[in-house]
């Protein structure tokens, strides 16, 4: 398999495709899915057989012995990032927003707020307020169409109940790297405000060349005993349906606490996940990720190329992810209209930049974890959505 084969999805209960109709009004097969944050691709060959081999095996019941799982993740982490973590440090989830809700539930209270540096990911302002927490949105600033953190602007934001700050690293949507200076910056930051620090880094294998992702950890050592580290293989690997991610704490006091809503809640593992994700830490595993940017890298030039000749349109310049963040301002459209070409006119499905919060407004978010000749055919299709605009 090649990340130019394409793979008929619809039909298979997947959510990216099977809703397009319900949701965006057109067909899969008269338009592209180009909304939900996984990838057109399938696995690396050492996951699908660890697959086959549980289903050859046929017998699925609870997992056990998870010394395998936690050396995977253990040799990802030193491999990979330079990061080196602790057996009894890792806490499996149910995937990180599970992972980011157990947190909201183990640090804060009702009523108390937790900071987002905004636009972001918008599912961590969903369970915040399902929790019946406050939002407390820092909007980042633009630099160059760059994201850019100043701390210093978003003292005028408190409301003094902030308790947790949510750091998604790199940064989803904007797709920016934060230099280990912004990282430290925001660490200080929660130091003088006595924050607990929740690092979302499921997305920091999806770098692209030229660019460097430095954990959290790494960064600010000396805020251990405020920090929590999510991370997962789920986006990494194309396999969010296995529903797993790993909150990572070296701190044994919120450990304990992290531990206690563990225990509250009766989580425990699936089987397929844990054999999933150990398969996938692996030295096959790393070199498909490495094939993997590449490809995904051509997908981006090719897509900000076309984008650039749109008069008013333009891409932010992606530093990791594998998700577009188009600003549509320049046209002057107000985000009715700019939306209703992309998804009536071209029949493109996108995420809407007002659900990452205050500053997404005049945003589409696009994914271009695709064969390539999807990504040429977007490209075709907002360009005759705008032509009038040449």
């Amino acid at each position: 398999m090649t990340f130019d084969t394409p793979i008929a999805r619809a039909g298979s209960h997947c959510v990216k495709w099977d809703m397009l109709e319900p949701l965006y009004g057109f067909k899969p097969d008269e338009g592209l899915a180009m909304w939900v944050a996984d990838m057109e691709f399938k696995p690396p060959q050492v996951v699908q057989d660890a697959l086959q081999k549980m289903l050859d095996h046929g017998v699925y019941g609870y997992f056990g012995d998870d010394r395998a799982y936690l050396d995977a993740i253990r040799w990802w982490m030193a491999n990979r990032h330079g990061w080196e973590v602790q057996p009894d440090w890792i806490f499996t989830t149910h995937g990180l927003v599970n992972g980011t809700a157990l947190c909201i539930h183990s640090y804060t209270r009702p009523g108390d707020a937790v900071i987002l540096m905004t636009p972001v990911y918008h599912a961590f302002a969903r369970v915040i307020k399902a929790a019946g927490r406050e939002v407390t949105e820092c909007p980042l600033t633009l630099q160059d169409g760059l994201a850019q953190v100043d701390t210093s602007a978003w003292e005028q934001h408190l409301t003094g109940a902030e308790k947790m700050l949510i750091l998604c690293s790199p940064h989803n949507p904007g797709g920016r790297v934060w230099t280990v200076e912004e990282l430290r910056q925001i660490a200080d930051f929660c130091v003088k405000h006595d924050l607990i620090l929740v690092s979302d880094e499921i997305h920091h294998d999806l770098v692209f060349p030229g660019q460097k992702h430095t954990v959290m950890a790494n960064a600010a050592p000396e805020i251990a005993d405020r920090l929590v580290m999510m991370t997962a293989t789920t986006k990494t690997f194309n396999i969010a349906g296995a529903h797993i991610g790993n909150v990572i704490i070296a701190d044994p006091a919120l450990r304990k606490t992290f531990a206690g809503t563990i225990n509250a809640m009766g989580i425990s593992p699936n089987s397929f996940g844990m054999h999933m994700a150990t398969a996938a830490y692996s030295p096959e595993g790393a070199a498909w990720v490495d094939a993997l940017m590449r490809y995904l890298d051509g997908n981006r030039q090719l897509f900000d190329e076309g984008i650039a000749n749109i008069p008013g349109v333009k891409s932010t310049a992606l530093e990791a992810t594998y998700l577009a963040w188009v600003d549509f301002s320049g046209t002057g459209m107000a985000p009715a209209e700019f939306i209703e070409r992309v998804e009536k006119q071209a029949k493109i499905a996108t995420n809407h930049g007002a659900a990452f919060g205050t500053g997404g407004e005049t945003f589409l978010r696009f994914n271009l974890a695709c064969p390539r000749a999807q990504v040429v055919e977007a490209v075709a299709r907002l360009q005759r959505a705008f032509a009038d605009l040449q």
